[in-house]
């Protein structure tokens, strides 16, 4: 806040009122007004009392606003307390001051100003206050900021590049060295350094030229510039180091050299490159000569034939080899397109590689025959690379190897004949084994029902031992056509996990009290379309063997679920599409690496004797090969094993079979079979046994008399009943002959094994397995005669 009114600014600067001073101050305030730089005059309480019209104009403000303390709203924000407080200290101590601050120009921008002034006192030695002025300094200031830029940029550029900077006053001998310059000469940063220093730290070699050029450089009279190259000797640690200096003299208006400036670098590192550069520039021709010499040699003694020739299949270059294995002279073979000697059969090929060569692709590994002089042919192995319009090729006889191959695939064959004939031997071996003991239930049985004065009880436990043996017999017979993948299968869809559920009680039983049996399925349904039965055999036998493996006691898991794809299993690549995998896994013993490749093979058992035919797996293997899956087996020495089956997943319920017709009585009044049989034995049993049924019934002994039988009257047969496996025209054709002329006469088909049934199916027809019981030729020839009656009725 200002003091002073508006008569108080005509008082006499001194406070005394004489006419005189009124005048001085007068002429002062005139100058003052008048003057290019900002004044300012102050009262002892340090208030503003004068500010000059420079101030005014500079930064816009009125002599009401800054007046007082009001100047320092001029100041920059930032520098308003220095600026305040230095003004008012200088007050306190009656003394000078100046200070730097920014202020504010009338149109806004602030720049920088320094702000001076001194006090004022009365005649009696009173303080009457200070007077100042102020200056724009903002251009200099810029500079001193740019200079300052400089340096510190210099001063980086210097550091980066290692550069060490020095001086030398010439007239005290005075010598500045930085610490990077004192370690060019192997001295300590703290220790003083003198012209001596560094004249006995150059080199003795380097050292005359060195101080010549120094000398020179400090001349009046030329004046070049200080430029060499010298090696030093670390005074303390004794190392031999290069270093490059430059400079030059700064000489006074009389032409003496006052001072030495320049700077230094160390390029040990540098020398040592130009010194292996020029040792290795001065190896070069001879490494050169001998590279040359080396390949001149491997051309020439190489026994791999080398070839260069151009993109249209002219050869260039040949080495000595071609004469040596194909018996060709250079001669003969230069300026020859060597297509001409390629394999008839090759040629297409080699041409179509010749062809890649121009596209710039390299070949790494390409094989044809070439005709020797003597009109043979040898195989030959090529690597060949492309190069400015040439092919540069090489090439490695290979017809031993081609002989060797051939020779280990003959050899491999016959030992795949030799493995087979050794399966089939133990495949026969074990088949005649298991039915010789079969056969001889049947035949001590048959003999037993021979005596006389058997009782009833007896003669029921012969027959019926004789059942369950032919039962067992065909069983042995299912699993052999199985494993051979020739079983007829009755394909339908089900679901997988009901599937499961209904054999679990089965499996329980089997497993015994101490195994503890895991069902894992997801809700919703999974459907497969295989043979049912054969499954359920299949997820049995697999149980068994886990069941064996844990010696009757532990967890047993069947986990049912569906997959993207089959993995990969033991030779086989992995399948794309979708699956339902069961996998059964048991905490037994494991299985042996050594055996993991045969545990599939007919016969093969780990188990001891009498337990066990060693033919459930095949069983397991050929009935998922058969439906288009597979199995994966994945064991653990020791820790158990899993054994996943694989069956193609289908993804609708479409074609769902409908429920099996419950069983018919055996009774066959009124019914009249067609039999066509080529075996005797076989047809004279059926004709017997359902005439005995109550059947009638006529027998045919081939598909002929049987379209014979049908020509004369067909009206009288309510079934064909016929074997698929004859001589002449088969059951299959019989049959689809039959529904072709006649369509409303139901057709069972019967055999024990047909290729044509394992690898088609039954085409549409009602099939009964051999062997086969009366009940269950009854009860089939009463499904079908229903059937058929259905049909018509629809």
């Amino acid at each position: 806040m200002s003091k002073q009114s508006e008569a108080d600014q005509t008082m006499p600067l001194s406070g005394s009122g004489h006419a005189s001073e009124h005048e001085a101050e007068t002429r002062f305030r005139n100058m003052a007004d008048h003057a290019p730089v900002m004044m300012w005059v102050t009262e002892p309480d340090g208030y503003c009392s004068y500010l000059n019209k420079r101030w005014y104009e500079f930064t816009g403000q009125t002599e009401e606003e800054a007046l007082g303390l009001g100047w320092t709203a001029a100041t920059h924000p930032d520098d308003q307390k220095l600026a305040e407080d230095t003004f008012l200290a200088a007050v306190a101590v009656q003394g000078p001051f100046r200070v730097e601050y920014r202020l504010r120009r009338a149109d806004g921008v602030y720049r920088w100003a320094i702000d001076a002034a001194a006090p004022r006192f009365a005649d009696d030695g009173s303080f009457l206050g200070h007077v100042g002025s102020v200056i724009d300094i903002d251009e200099r200031r810029e500079a001193e900021d740019k200079l300052a830029l400089n340096e510190e940029r210099l001063r980086l550029a210097l550091e980066v590049a290692e550069i060490g900077q020095w001086h030398v006053d010439t007239d005290t001998g005075i010598m500045f060295w930085p610490p990077r310059v004192k370690a060019m000469f192997g001295i300590s940063p703290d220790v003083p350094v003198t012209l001596a220093d560094y004249s006995n730290g150059v080199h003795p070699d380097d050292r005359e030229k060195t101080l010549a050029a120094y000398e020179a450089a400090s001349d009046p009279r030329n004046r070049p510039l200080y430029d060499v190259e010298y090696r030093t000797i670390g005074r303390e640690d004794g190392v031999v180091r290069w270093v490059a200096a430059k400079g030059r003299g700064l000489f006074d208006a009389e032409g003496t050299c006052y001072r030495m400036i320049g700077t230094a670098v160390d390029i040990t590192s540098r020398k040592a490159d130009e010194l292996r550069l020029r040792e290795l520039n001065e190896s070069l021709e001879a490494q050169v000569a001998e590279r040359t010499a080396d390949r001149n040699r491997m051309w020439l003694l190489s026994t791999d034939l080398m070839l260069v020739t151009r993109f249209d299949a002219t050869v260039t270059a040949v080495n000595p080899a071609w004469t040596t294995l194909l018996g060709w002279a250079e001669s003969e073979l230069v300026e020859r397109r060597f297509i001409d000697l390629v394999h008839p059969e090759d040629v297409a090929t080699t041409l179509h590689e010749v062809e890649k060569l121009s596209e710039g692709r390299t070949t790494m590994r390409f094989e044809n025959r070439y005709r020797r002089k003597d009109g043979t042919y040898h195989w030959l192995s090529w690597t060949a690379v492309p190069g400015e319009g040439l092919i540069h090729a090489v090439a490695r006889d290979i017809s031993g190897e081609k002989e060797q191959a051939e020779a280990l695939k003959l050899a491999e064959d016959a030992l795949r004949q030799a493995q087979k004939m050794e399966a089939i031997g133990q495949l026969t071996g074990g088949v005649a084994h298991d039915f010789n003991n079969l056969l001889t239930v049947i035949r001590g049985s048959v003999d037993l029902l021979r005596r006389p004065n058997l009782t009833a009880e007896r003669r029921d436990r012969y027959i019926a031992a004789i059942g369950d043996t032919a039962d067992r017999a065909a069983k042995l017979t299912g699993q052999l056509l199985a494993f051979a993948r020739r079983q007829a299968l009755m394909p339908e869809l089900f679901d997988v996990g009901q599937s499961i559920l209904d054999v679990a009680t089965m499996v329980r039983t089997l497993a015994g009290g101490r195994i503890e049996l895991e069902l894992k399925s997801p809700k919703e349904p999974l459907l497969v379309k295989a043979d049912r039965s054969q499954f359920d055999t299949a997820i049995v036998n697999l149980a068994i063997n886990a069941r064996d493996a844990m010696n009757g006691e532990g967890v047993l898991t069947i986990a049912l679920g569906a997959v993207s794809g089959l993995p990969a299993r033991r030779a086989h690549e992995a399948v794309a599409g979708d699956f339902v995998a069961v996998a059964v896994t048991d905490e037994g013993t494991g299985i042996a690496q050594e055996n993991l490749n045969r545990i599939f093979e007919p016969f093969f058992t780990t188990k001891g004797a009498g337990h066990g035919t060693g033919l459930g797996l095949s069983q397991v293997i050929g009935f998922a090969k058969q439906s288009g899956g597979d199995i994966r087996v994945e064991s653990e020495f020791g820790k158990g094993s899993t054994f996943t089956l694989y069956l193609p997943r289908m993804l609708t319920d479409a074609g769902r079979q409908d429920e099996p017709l419950a069983e018919e009585s055996i009774d066959g009044r009124g019914i009249c079979v067609l039999i066509v049989e080529d075996n005797a034995d076989v047809g004279d049993f059926a004709t017997s046994a359902l005439q005995d049924l109550g059947y009638a019934s006529v027998l045919a002994r081939d598909a002929e008399k049987a379209l014979a039988e049908l020509e004369k009257d067909a009206e009288k047969f309510d079934v064909l009943f016929t074997d698929v496996v004859m001589p002449g025209v088969s059951g299959v054709e019989l049959a689809e002959r039959v529904r072709r002329h006649y369509p409303d006469l139901p057709i069972i088909l019967t055999s024990g094994y047909s290729h044509v049934l394992a690898e088609n199916g039954a085409h549409g027809f009602e099939l009964l397995h051999k062997p086969y019981s009366l009940e269950q030729l009854s009860h089939i020839l009463h499904k079908a005669i229903r059937r058929g009656a259905t049909n018509l009725q629809t």
